[in-house]
């Protein structure tokens, strides 16, 4: 009776230290899953889209002096000032919100990098197509990183980062470098025609 009872608790252990460092890889999966069935609550559980939005908006921008801290109003309260102005008068890049719908994220699981935003599910082979495995970038007790890469060798960087014992969020995604095309205006519906 002992060593049974030695033997489920052994088991037990295993199990929770395989389901320890395993949970990152579920929830990419859980991601890419939820992502294909458009179950936005699903998602709304596995990315802090606080922080994604964050990471992209930076990334979208394209300006180096959007990633740097902008400076101290008490050490150089000319440069804090001019920041300020030039961060208004900057042009608005593309929305980060663009790569947010599940369709976009989807595309971005992909590995379609920049072009998940401005491409259409109709060109999409989702049936046809397997979508390619993530590797792994790094694998930490409170990060991991997965990299899908595109058939141009554009690696699409997502990480991870544990939130509870077995819960893990998508708390950033890596596009590859590059310029970020630009989504073709939409028509206005239900407008008169001017002639």
């Amino acid at each position: 009776m002992k060593r049974i009872i030695g033997n489920l608790l052994l088991f037990a252990l295993v199990a929770a230290v395989v389901s320890f460092f395993l949970a990152p890889a579920v929830a990419f999966f859980g991601i890419r899953s939820a992502a294909q069935s458009d179950d936005v609550a699903g998602l709304a559980r596995l990315i802090d889209f606080n922080a994604v939005r964050a990471s992209l908006r930076l990334q979208l921008s394209g300006r180096a002096e959007a990633l740097t801290p902008a400076p101290s109003f008490m050490d150089d309260p000319i440069g804090a000032v001019r920041r300020q102005f030039e961060v208004a008068a900057a042009p608005a890049g593309p929305d980060p919100d663009a790569f947010l719908t599940p369709d976009a994220i989807d595309r971005l699981l992909r590995g379609q990098g920049r072009y998940a935003a401005v491409s259409s599910t109709a060109t999409m082979p989702q049936d046809i197509e397997p979508a390619p495995w993530p590797s792994p970038t790094y694998w930490g007790i409170n990060l991991a990183r997965f990299a899908v890469t595109d058939e141009g060798g554009s690696r699409t960087v997502f990480t991870f980062e544990r939130k509870g014992p077995f819960e893990w969020k998508l708390v950033h995604i890596g596009l590859p470098d590059g310029p970020t095309p630009v989504r073709p205006a939409q028509p206005q519906q239900g407008g008169a025609a001017k002639r």
